[in-house]
């Protein structure tokens, strides 16, 4: 059967130099598990509801942040019965069962003694594993997680949590976990990405039976327990787990530390991960990361597909297929010609820098009028300013500002912030004026203005 187009940009992306998955034997069903990086304590990632390890390699948030943990620790991934590349269910499912699993895991890995990162439904299994295994965990971070899942159903803003919940499962594979699990990323497109991402983490009958056993899981009692150095992350505005639930936890737990971050993606990877990775090193070693991030003052420009989403489906996946592999060749030939760095394309559009606004402003324009013989439209975004190198990969404020402006640009048109249009004085570029803006997530107010035509 051929995949979907979601699933092919997503399988088309694994990694060459992701990690390779193996299998343990637990209770008469096959557990996947990869280990990276070599540092001198093991470190386990206890996945919540959704985690297909594989696919995980395959999109540039986790790949990141499971590098970053890697870089002071020997990494183990797996996914639970019932989840990714593991078996399905064989029957009921326990969290004893779960714990077993996790301990097969660390048998197969080599690992004597693990910390456990214990997130969402993963926490608290985790939190179980240390209270009854002591010699087997070294520490204990629980992230975005809980300690009775009847909480989750009854506390703080359950209805609205509920009802989220309930059209995620109701709809399985559609990408509607993308509201609950990750919202700031849920009005830019990514929904047939999550959509194909869930149906690869678990079936829905699988799915609705792990979320069945959340809402019955209560560790309360052992808490008071637990011996072990215990860290508990919380993101302010968690849309899955209220900061309260969060904060009873840590204060039931001798001696544990609470480390509130700002935000409201539940996935950790999701948003800023950085203050959440530097608390969980810190945590592990004693000392946090110093190393300077390399910096380029660049111009960064986001181009999308206008109405892609009606129009892939009035085409269906293979013709729409071919027509975005069409656009994508046409995108990157102008790129070549305007010296454009091509940094990632995100479902039907790209995220590229220039080393000069006036190049990225032609760039822009070339595209927009080469797709309409496609029939596409195409949207471009500009701002210039300091970003972050990681990698192959820019980050930061003007990243951020690029992604807005390109927002709020029509079909056809090329905006651009106030700051690059001050920079490409001279160069014979007019430009319309359209106003002042706020930008989702960015200080101040903002003129932009759209390149004439």
């Amino acid at each position: 059967m051929e995949a979907d187009g979601a699933d092919r940009e997503l399988f088309s992306a694994l990694m060459p130099g992701q990690p390779e998955t193996k299998y343990t034997s637990s209770g008469g069903l096959n557990i996947g598990f990869q280990v990276i990086g070599d540092g001198p304590l093991d470190l386990v990632f206890v996945p919540g509801l959704l985690s297909q390890i594989d696919l995980l390699w395959a999109l540039p948030a986790p790949a990141r942040f499971f590098e970053r943990l890697s870089s002071f620790a020997r990494v183990i991934l797996y996914d639970k019965r019932g989840q990714g590349v593991s078996d399905p269910l064989g029957g009921a499912l326990t969290l004893e069962q779960d714990m077993e699993d996790l301990l097969a895991v660390l048998d197969a890995a080599g690992s004597e003694r693990a910390a456990l990162l214990g997130y969402s439904e993963g926490g608290p299994m985790s939190t179980l594993c240390a209270a009854t295994h002591p010699d087997r965990v070294s520490a204990l971070i629980l992230c975005g997680t809980f300690a009775s899942g009847l909480t989750i159903a009854d506390g703080p803003g359950s209805p609205e949590r509920l009802a989220l919940i309930a059209a995620m499962l109701d709809n399985w594979g559609k990408g509607l976990g993308l509201e609950i699990f990750a919202p700031s990323l849920a009005n830019e497109g990514y929904a047939r990405s999550f959509g194909a991402f869930e149906r690869a983490a678990g079936s829905p009958a699988m799915v609705r039976a792990r979320f069945e056993m959340v809402t019955g899981i209560d560790v309360t009692p052992v808490l008071e327990t637990l011996r072990a150095p215990t860290l508990v992350l919380q993101r302010a505005n968690d849309h899955v787990v209220p900061s309260e639930l969060a904060r009873t936890m840590a204060s039931a737990i001798p001696g544990a530390r609470y480390v509130e971050l700002p935000g409201d993606d539940h996935i950790p990877w999701v948003g800023d991960a950085e203050p959440m990775l530097d608390a969980i090193e810190e945590f592990l070693t004693g000392a946090r990361r110093t190393a300077e991030l390399d910096r380029v003052l660049a111009t960064v420009m986001f181009t999308d597909i206008v109405d892609s989403t009606r129009q892939a489906s009035e085409l269906g996946d293979r013709r729409w297929r071919t027509l975005v592999e069409s656009h994508d060749e046409m995108v990157r030939g102008r790129l070549s010609g305007y010296r454009g760095r091509e940094i990632k394309t995100m479902g039907d559009g790209f995220l590229v820098t220039f080393d000069g606004p006036a190049r990225g402003i032609r760039c822009a324009r070339s595209i927009a009028e080469d797709v309409q013989a496609l029939g596409l439209q195409v949207r471009a975004g500009l701002h210039t300013g300091e970003c972050e190198l990681i990698g192959n990969d820019v980050r930061g404020m003007a990243v951020n500002i690029g992604a807005r402006v390109g927002g709020l640009a029509a079909g056809g048109e090329v905006l651009v912030s106030r700051t690059v249009k001050d920079l490409v004085v001279g160069s014979g570029i007019e430009f319309e004026d359209r106003g002042v803006h706020e930008l989702k997530g960015v200080p101040g107010e903002w003129e932009l203005f759209a390149v004439a035509s």
